[in-house]
């Protein structure tokens, strides 16, 4: 199982875009969660299978249709502790 922290930037937040994320994710069969931060981006960390998770990045650069990604930026991390798909509050 491979896992990757996300940073998205963009006009991500007050258009749904944590609730699309987190059920294309768990439609995908993916673990982690995902959150608003303060400086108007939103944060998510997923784990699966790298292929799906391939897939889940390039979804990701659409979002939902009020949205607009400008950045996505992908950093590995460990997958301990990953379970479920959550939405946490704003960091």
């Amino acid at each position: 199982m491979k896992a990757v922290q996300l940073r998205i930037t963009g006009l991500v937040q007050g258009v749904g875009y944590r609730a699309w994320f987190a059920d294309e994710a768990r439609a995908r069969g993916l673990v982690g969660w995902v959150r608003n931060r303060a400086d108007g981006s939103v944060e998510a960390c997923i784990a699966g299978d790298e292929s799906v998770l391939e897939q889940m990045i390039e979804a990701a650069r659409s979002g939902p249709s009020h949205a607009r990604i400008d950045h996505i930026e992908t950093v590995e991390t460990d997958a301990k502790g990953l379970d479920g798909l959550r939405i946490l509050p704003t960091l």
